[in-house]
């Protein structure tokens, strides 16, 4: 689920950039931009540490 989150955060980052960069119509601004990309961080980090967690205890370590 987090990583699906992730991916789905990363998408809206890369359609502001690309509309940015091809149609000159961003919807973020930088600050907006940079709120995108640590949210789809921490999610992407979270969904590792979890993906990790399982393999351990599945694992019996």
């Amino acid at each position: 689920m987090f990583l699906f989150a992730s991916f789905f955060v990363f998408a809206l980052y890369f359609a502001n950039v690309a509309l940015g960069a091809f149609a000159n119509a961003a919807i973020l601004g930088d600050v907006g931009e940079m709120m995108v990309l640590f949210a789809a961080s921490i999610l992407f980090v979270v969904a590792i540490l979890k993906a990790e967690a399982d393999r351990k205890n599945k694992n019996g370590s």
